[in-house]
């Protein structure tokens, strides 16, 4: 099976995301005058109506944001990922066993959500249309209801007996069964009419405070969890190439491009090399991630022409390397808007895991996420769960410019750990080879992946890493990584297993052309 992506030419405007019913409502937004920015925001809470499975208003998201209308020469960078509430306690979880965080069940594992933050960031700085007409598709989806698509179905029953989930798990128990959403109908509904105040100091932000027994208290809540950040860039294949710096993983997709650069990636994607190339680009450029990846991490650091000088110097085209271990199924989704006047957004939101954390605050029809299981309970560790902390992301919106400045391309994916892998291919496919959206999003991927894989641990095990490859990669990928010392397990076709990737081109001279990834089932790139 191979998947099937059709590129879409959007001259006045074009949304690509994971759901179709979400690429509607971003869509309606831009031809009612709104523009990449608005859209952006109605996809996105569109998702968190439609796909509460992958990301919600209880989780984060990360945005770039490019070309006219935004007042700067570089892209914007917002980070909105939550923070450790001030109940934090790394010593309680250790007294209690934990030898890492709790994923499932524990609030513990739940920073405060910076979702909506997020939204209301992005709006007050960039939007155009009011944010009850940004909202207003969301809404009507939550009221009104909409058919449960076959993943969300397929998930549904992992969340019997979760108090608080009765609306999702009666309604939505067969695919295209009818689902509403009244609880976020009515937190949408106290967004419009209260801004943040409708939100975080209303209904949701009093629920969390009861649901979290002293993990939060109510000043965790007063302040903005969105800010605007430098981007964090690195010039590869004649292009400079962006993405959000640390907490944000971004800079090991960067990092990996870099290295693939200096050991001379061939443009044929179909050779072996090229297979081995991008797998031990990526593995030198990951390995200690572990150790290196926390909110005060040195971006530029990690991307400094030595750095990677250094690790290209250790990749053998003839064989894997052996990487020593670290010390130490995703829920997330991605979209890609691009208005008429050249405004482009990358946008990554995400529960982590599936459903997040399995608890739902109270009355709200909202899970938490359980972002902070990539805190460390190791003591001193500069990632160590603590008060007021940002844990470290997964989360790597990518954006491209030319040498001029001018946009380029966005981009981004779903999937965890593979995130900045499966980032890596794409921009080698797009930069190295010139496939167009469709050739790009739809060409066969490999994921690292190791035994007893949570999506999320990858890289505390670099030397276990085995390579996943996707059924109808070429043979040639199979027979040149197993020549060079990798083990290999070819995968049947897996929607979930290798990311949820979206793509807008913006060529110089033509509209806008973009890709949405046939291995979401129901994801679409729809044009104005």
């Amino acid at each position: 099976m191979t998947w099937e992506t059709e590129t879409v030419e959007g001259p006045d405007g074009l949304v690509c995301c994971v759901d179709r019913l979400a690429s509607d409502a971003g869509v309606a937004v831009l031809r009612a005058g709104g523009n990449a920015v608005d859209a952006a925001i109605a996809t996105s809470a569109a998702l968190t109506v439609t796909t509460p499975h992958m990301c919600g208003m209880g989780g984060d998201l990360m945005a770039l944001i490019a070309g006219p209308g935004t007042g700067s020469a570089e892209p914007l960078v917002l980070n909105a990922t939550g923070r450790a509430g001030s109940g934090a306690d790394p010593d309680r979880l250790r007294a209690e066993g934990h030898r890492s965080m709790p994923v499932l069940g524990d609030v513990r594992s739940a920073p405060v959500p910076g979702c909506v933050d997020g939204w209301l960031t992005l709006h007050a700085r960039l939007g155009r249309l009011p944010l009850a007409d940004v909202l207003a598709p969301a809404i009507e989806l939550a009221e009104a209801g909409f058919p449960t698509s076959p993943l969300l179905a397929f998930l549904l029953p992992g969340l019997a007996g979760v108090a608080g989930c009765d609306e999702l798990v009666l309604s939505g128990v067969k695919a295209g069964d009818h689902l509403r959403r009244p609880g976020p109908a009515r937190m949408l509904r106290a967004i419009v009419a209260e801004g943040r105040d409708g939100f975080y100091g209303g209904e949701f932000g009093e629920r969390l405070l009861e649901a979290g027994a002293g993990e939060y208290l109510p000043e965790d809540l007063t302040t903005s969890l969105a800010d605007w950040v430098p981007g964090l860039a690195l010039d590869v294949w004649g292009h400079r190439v962006w993405t959000v710096p640390p907490n944000s993983a971004g800079y090991v997709a960067l990092a990996g491009a870099g290295i693939a650069e200096r050991a001379g990636l061939p443009t044929d994607a179909e050779d072996g090399a090229w297979a081995h190339l991008t797998v031990e680009a990526a593995r030198l450029a990951g390995f200690d991630r572990v150790q290196q990846l926390s909110e005060d991490a040195d971006g530029p650091a990690l991307l400094a022409p030595d750095r990677l000088d250094a690790r290209a110097a250790m990749l053998d085209p003839r064989r894997r390397l052996p990487l020593a271990d670290s010390y130490r199924d995703g829920g997330t989704i991605h979209l890609a808007v691009a208005d008429r006047d050249g405004m482009a957004v990358s946008l990554i939101q995400s529960n982590a895991k599936e459903f997040g954390c399995h608890v739902a605050v109270p009355g709200t029809g909202i899970l938490l996420h359980n972002r902070g299981i990539s805190f460390s309970l190791q003591p001193g560790h500069p990632a160590e769960y603590r008060p007021g902390r940002r844990p470290p992301h997964t989360l790597s919106p990518t954006l491209v410019t030319r040498p001029d400045g001018s946009l380029r391309a966005v981009l981004g994916t779903m999937g965890g750990d593979s995130q900045t892998q499966l980032v890596l291919q794409l921009l080698a496919r797009l930069l190295r080879t010139g496939a167009d959206p469709a050739a790009v999003i739809g060409a066969p991927r490999w994921v690292l992946a190791v035994d007893g894989g949570t999506g999320f641990n990858v890289w505390e095990r670099p030397e276990a890493h085995r390579v996943r490859i996707e059924a109808h990669a070429p043979a040639s990928w199979r027979s040149g990584l197993e020549e060079r010392g990798h083990e290999v397990e070819v995968v049947r076709p897996d929607p979930a297993g290798f990311g949820h990737a979206h793509l807008i081109d913006l060529p110089v001279d033509g509209p806008p052309r973009g890709a949405s990834d046939a291995r979401a089932i129901i994801g679409a790139a729809v044009a104005v």
